[in-house]
């Protein structure tokens, strides 16, 4: 249904567009502004990405490299873990668009009720939104690290080998592509609480939108965890060891 009509048949008020204007609008800006942050000031996201770097550049080195494995299985599960809780969630959401009566009830008895049952479903459903968005990113973050294990399988025993290097910072890259989509699929899981507000009006749905914009911002460029972080941060450049070979001198012409 176009909004339009919505808007036009009274389902929808002004301030209920502009809510959720909002809404989607802070999701998508915090989104760029983490993996895209001003350069005086990056986010924790993109500092940790100096760190996944030189844990490939240790793990060339570490013998045994079982510490690497399990510290691997451990982000796997933890994807593993939002992904499963993001189906249960999708299914829960489901079965209340079925079924708008019960938070009709709800609403009436703390003095809410607005709207018909298309307006409660579309309120859902714009949850349901950040929720299956967040189930995609997470068992792709899944998958992506079971990549950056198979790379990090395929790097030579031999520090010395030629390729170690490469298939080294290849694994690296995966491991930082893996976290990307996982950080996109906490914010999904973060706006989509916020959206539950518009459950209890527009006005609630924009302070919803606050609040969740404020931690989100927050977490990645004013917590504590960013501190430390800062506190011996690798350089951006690779290390001289980990640098590719310097080419050969051009001859001079005669």
């Amino acid at each position: 249904m176009r909004i339009d009509t919505l808007l036009m048949g009274g389902l929808l008020s002004a301030a209920d567009l502009a809510a959720v204007l909002l809404l989607f609008v802070a999701w998508l800006g915090i989104g760029w502004l983490t993996e895209r942050p001003p350069a005086g000031r990056p986010s924790v996201s993109v500092l940790m990405t100096r760190f996944r770097r030189e844990w490939m550049l240790h793990f060339l080195t570490r013998e045994p490299r079982i510490f690497d494995g399990n510290i691997l299985a451990s982000l796997r599960e933890g994807t593993a873990f939002f992904a499963s809780a993001c189906m249960i969630a999708t299914g829960g959401i489901l079965a209340l668009i079925g079924n708008t009566e019960q938070l009709r009830g709800l609403a009436r008895e703390f003095d809410l009720e607005r709207g018909t049952a298309l307006l409660w479903e579309l309120k859902l459903l714009v949850t349901m939104f950040f929720v299956v968005n967040a189930f995609l990113k997470f068992v792709w973050s899944h998958r992506l690290f079971g990549y950056c294990a198979v790379m990090m399988a395929a790097v030579p025993n031999d520090p010395a080998d030629p390729s170690a290097r490469d298939r080294a910072m290849q694994a690296a890259d995966l491991n930082i592509t893996a976290a990307r989509s996982f950080n996109a699929g906490l914010r999904s899981v973060y706006f989509a609480i916020g959206s539950l507000g518009w459950l209890a009006g527009p006005w609630a749905l924009i302070l919803g939108t606050a609040v969740v914009l404020f931690v989100t911002w927050r977490r990645e460029f004013a917590s504590t965890s960013r501190r430390v972080i800062l506190r011996s941060l690798p350089a951006a450049a690779l290390p001289a060891h980990a640098a590719p070979p310097p080419s050969a001198p051009a001859r001079p012409r005669p």
